[in-house]
């Protein structure tokens, strides 16, 4: 792994000697693998709050890419994705208060309630949080498997996003699996900016999804999204995927500023913040 923006005079590669330096070309070594800590440091939430003069709540978004703008192959990221890039899906996991997915992801990428790291307890703690993010699951219809794991084991109690229409039997459904239900909307749908509220007023500050396209379409065209974490794999794939955001646009386009950019193996791994 390899860092190439922000630009030094040389190509910094933690554990490297003295800083682990290269000779600073962009076709030099790809340096030594990057820590689980190194990973955390570079991924790491701004400062929150009022005390600390900065947002009162962050929503960072983790998608893949192909070269051609697809986010699946077979409906499923795990193709395009590699495994540096699964160590940073972890960390960024990691850092987070709670995970953010819409119904559809979760069905097809088979989502199960995420874990405690020993790894990362150290910090998890020390930034006053529990051993693992909760999972949030956005859905309209409630139609859900609510026997799986997901929802009668997880670590955290799972939450579904849903509108103040949602038909109450789901919602029992639900509750009695041991979710938790937060409503997040006034029909059956789910405002993206009351989500990112309703969130927060349960101590979840620091946001992270997932997606999949349609969900974070809903949120850049809400004008919530803060921070895109994109790697984009060296792979084309044709065929008619999703692209990474779909469904409404924007008036005007949303203007991100590069944040960093890691590279290894030809895979880029980007962090755009709101500019």
């Amino acid at each position: 792994m390899r860092r190439l923006f922000p630009v030094t005079d040389q190509t910094v590669i933690p554990g490297g000697p003295e800083g682990g330096s290269t000779g600073g070309s962009a076709g030099g070594s790809a340096g030594p693998e990057w820590s689980l800590d190194e990973l955390a440091d570079a991924y790491a939430y701004p400062a929150l709050g009022p005390a600390a003069g900065g947002p009162d709540v962050w929503l960072r978004a983790n998608m893949v890419s192909t070269l051609d703008g697809a986010a699946q192959h077979d409906g499923r990221s795990q193709p395009i994705s590699s495994a540096t890039d699964m160590r940073i899906f972890g960390t960024l996991r990691a850092l987070a208060d709670v995970v953010v997915a819409g119904a559809e992801t979760v069905r097809q990428e088979g989502y199960r309630p995420a874990r405690a790291r020993a790894e990362f307890a150290a910090l998890r703690e020390a930034a006053g949080q529990g051993p693992a993010p909760a999972i949030a699951v956005i859905s309209a219809s409630l139609d859900l498997d609510f026997s799986l794991p997901l929802y009668t084991s997880p670590l955290v109690p799972t939450l579904i996003l849903t509108g103040a229409a949602a038909a109450p039997d789901r919602v029992a459904a639900a509750e009695k699996a041991g979710a938790r239900v937060v409503i997040a909307g006034d029909g059956v749908g789910v405002d993206p900016a009351r989500a990112v509220s309703a969130l927060a007023d349960l101590g979840h500050t620091r946001l992270l999804t997932e997606g999949g396209p349609r969900l974070l379409g809903q949120l850049v065209a809400a004008g919530v999204l803060d921070e895109l974490c994109l790697t984009v794999a060296p792979m084309l794939t044709a065929g008619d995927a999703q692209r990474i955001a779909g469904g409404p646009s924007v008036a005007v386009p949303s203007r991100f500023a590069l944040a960093s950019l890691l590279e290894e193996d030809g895979f880029l791994f980007s962090r755009y913040c709101r500019a």
